[in-house]
């Protein structure tokens, strides 16, 4: 039994450690939550032209899950750290924002890894990945000059029935 069927199915954040599984395995995985989040989207966004470019209604509370599953499944690498919380690998790391249903994605890597001369062509990366899927990715720049995403969900818009 593999750590995900164990504990349950757990996108990469880019906090923790790498996932104790073959690679193979891991993007099986990925590939699995990926589609049932797919799936979700088109059962519940009937009203949408294009449910699957919207992000359900469970995304919308589990902001941080469903923009690093998005990434994940994407290819884009997560970051990861050790036991004492040093980066060990380069890539995007995925916390809450400042808003509620919101996230922050970040590019991040360990000491000399080149990650902040990576970082707005990877977040722009990110971006384009979450666009297609329906999230707004605004790129800014915070202390220290590092370039981060703020990911929101789409403006609501008002459907005739809905008033």
């Amino acid at each position: 039994m593999s750590a995900d069927e164990e504990t349950g199915f757990e996108p990469a954040t880019g906090d923790g450690a790498p996932f104790p599984v073959p690679a193979e395995r891991r993007a099986a995985s990925v590939r699995t939550a990926f589609a049932g989040m797919l799936q979700i989207r088109r059962l519940t966004n009937t009203g949408h032209a294009a449910p699957e470019a919207v992000p359900a209604e469970w995304e919308l509370h589990s902001a941080v899950r469903a923009v690093a599953l998005a990434l994940e499944a994407s290819g884009l690498a997560a970051s990861a750290v050790d036991a004492s919380g040093r980066r060990t690998a380069t890539g995007f790391r995925v916390a809450a924002g400042d808003s509620q249903g919101t996230a922050r994605v970040e590019w991040l890597g360990p000491p000399g890894s080149g990650a902040a001369h990576e970082e707005e062509g990877e977040l722009t990366r990110c971006a384009s990945v979450l666009g297609e899927l329906g999230w707004t990715a605004l790129l800014y720049r915070g202390p220290r000059r590092r370039r981060f995403l703020e990911v929101e969900p789409p403006p609501r818009t008002v459907r005739p029935d809905s008033r």
